[in-house]
């Protein structure tokens, strides 16, 4: 590690502060239903699409219309993806000689990209065509995106009311989302990567000669305009199989750092978002706090292991100056890259510049154990602070019983159903990610899609259905999980990791919304201070370290034991 390193690791982290207090503020204004600076342009479109979609932009929905609204668009959204993947060789004549995708291929793409994974079992630039690259994934790039937005700021106006029974409309806030707020950071990032030499064409691929003399097929596509809302949404799913280790999504340092600010910027904006809204900037600053720290702890943790570099290699006679950089890109440097393997597992974008099946152990441990945290350091856009949010229900809860008194958050006070529904939700990552590894470790079938035998193996499978589950999309990389097994499961633990969490969490918004905000009194527990965001980082981890713990031993832990050791499997 370098002092350099860290200055370029501050650097970006500071650009994201710098821009994410003012987006905070501006998000605050548009779901608010307060004029902004764009709204002379989009609110005419705003009111034709309502008018043509029959929405009352007046008439608000309680926790269940809200719920239902959401995922009746988001079971459309499916269906139509996987139709667009099947009927692929027919549609817009197919000038790309694209075949249909395959049923259960096609499952777990729909379900992925419609859940704001973006797991990808497949090569995007061989397998889908620039219409369903455009017409099907990038649309549902901007809903999924919008979608977990939304639902952050009905639970943020569940506890901003009092007494109410509605906590917004649906169709509203999803219009909002996307039409003040994804788009035009979208035209902005989309130019900023074109600059930096991402291509932006519709042009399908060209022929060029090579030094050898031979003819190499290049695959071009509308990549800027891709890579903008992948990154900006949390997405993940690259144009190119390689993703952001492609030179054509991200080709240099510039494209890197532009990659990293835009994955973080919007779920940073959220928490100051949460602070507007709720009517204290200090609550905020407070769930942000606790995901800086534990962020910038898993950067450092990555960051030292892969600049340690592998003892096995060292030993082999490999030179050991520039640490591990098997996997890596040189042109982005060990700093950025440890920095951008945290952020992206952090948060549920799933993006990767650095190929996570070649870390050091220690250094694949970080990312497996962020998204089983339930990927809320910062966390996907919305997803990240509703997952936060539920997490400090149940840190004023635990605080409530050590002191004897009624846990209260935000003046609402935190009772027998709160916590029931917290505590279901919580139980979605554990019962998918360890239920369905469990029985992947046992199964022929899925060991013969394994590159790596022991310890890494495990690892292996414990990463593809944590990053389902977690919504993240990214993977270990040694994995073949293009089979029916996997497509099938990782398909299932996307759509419950996605939707059977939401569900309590909207219940938990209509409950909190229903309540009368009371004052605080000399007993209330501050939840705006240091206290309460050292219980919340305590909270966060000793429940991953109980549930996840076991798995890990036997993983990433036991592997690096063994590296350190001189042996391997």
């Amino acid at each position: 590690m370098t002092w350099n390193g860290w200055f370029e690791i501050a650097l970006v982290l500071g650009a994201v502060l710098v821009a994410a207090w003012p987006l905070g503020t501006y998000l605050a204004r548009v779901f608010s239903g307060e004029r902004t600076v764009l709204a002379p342009l989009l609110m005419p479109l705003e009111r034709r699409l309502y008018a043509a979609a029959g929405v009352r932009a007046d008439r608000e929905q309680n926790w269940l219309g809200y719920t239902l609204a959401m995922l009746a668009l988001n079971a459309v959204g499916f269906v139509l993806l996987y139709a667009l993947m099947r009927l692929q060789g027919v549609l817009a004549g197919n000038p790309q000689g694209f075949e249909g995708v395959p049923p259960d291929l096609a499952y777990n793409a729909a379900t992925s990209f419609v859940t704001n994974t973006n797991w990808q079992s497949y090569g995007g630039e061989t397998t889908m065509s620039h219409f369903v690259q455009m017409a099907g994934l990038a649309v549902q790039n901007f809903l999924s995106a919008a979608t977990g937005i939304v639902l952050a700021i009905a639970l943020t106006r569940a506890f901003a009311r009092s007494g109410a029974k509605e906590i917004g409309n649906f169709w509203v806030d999803v219009t909002r989302a996307t039409l003040y707020v994804l788009l035009p950071l979208s035209i902005l990032v989309a130019i900023g990567f074109a600059a930096s030499g991402v291509p932006q064409t519709l042009v399908g691929n060209v022929e060029m000669l090579t030094l050898e003399g031979t003819k190499q097929t290049i695959a071009l596509g509308p990549v800027a305009s891709q890579e903008a809302i992948k990154q900006l949404g949390t997405n993940g799913g690259g144009f190119f199989n390689a993703n952001a280790a492609h030179p054509f999504e991200n080709p240099n340092a510039w494209s890197n750092v532009l990659s990293i600010w835009s994955m973080l910027l919007i779920s940073t904006a959220l928490t100051f978002t949460f602070g507007r809204m709720v009517g204290d900037g200090r609550q905020g600053f407070a769930l942000l706090a606790a995901m800086g720290i534990l962020l910038v702890a898993g950067t450092a943790i990555v960051y030292a292991s892969e600049t340690a570099g592998n003892p096995l290699l060292i030993a082999a006679g490999v030179d050991a100056s520039s640490g591990n950089l098997e996997g890596k890109e040189i042109r982005f440097g060990q700093a950025l890259s440890a920095l951008y393997v945290a952020a992206t597992t952090g948060l549920s974008c799933g993006a990767v510049n650095t190929m996570h099946n070649s870390l050091t152990p220690l250094g694949g441990f970080v990312p497996l154990f962020l998204m089983q945290l339930g990927e809320i350091l910062p966390g996907g856009v919305g997803s990240g602070l509703y997952g936060m949010i539920v997490m400090a229900v149940l840190a004023v809860f635990i605080a409530g019983l050590m002191v004897g008194r009624t846990p209260e958050y935000l003046g609402k006070k935190i009772e027998v159903r709160e916590m029931k529904l917290a505590v279901l939700a919580l139980l979605v990552l554990p019962l998918f990610i360890l239920g369905f590894s469990a029985i992947a470790a046992m199964l022929p079938a899925a060991l013969e899609s394994l590159t790596n035998a022991g310890p890494r193996g495990l690892s292996e499978i414990l990463y593809a259905y944590s990053s389902a589950t977690g919504n993240n999309g990214s993977a270990f990389a040694g994995l073949n999980a293009n089979t029916p097994w996997f497509n099938t499961t990782l398909g299932l633990a996307m759509m419950f990791g996605r939707f059977a969490y939401i569900v309590p969490m909207m219940a938990i918004a209509g409950s909190v919304a229903a309540k009368t905000k009371s004052a605080p009194s000399p007993g209330t527990f501050p939840t705006h201070g240091t206290l309460f965001v050292g219980l919340l980082i305590g909270v966060i981890l000793i429940l991953g370290g109980l549930q996840f713990f076991p798995a890990l031993a036997l993983g990433p832990i036991v592997e690096h034991v063994l590296m350190l050791a001189g042996k391997t499997f």
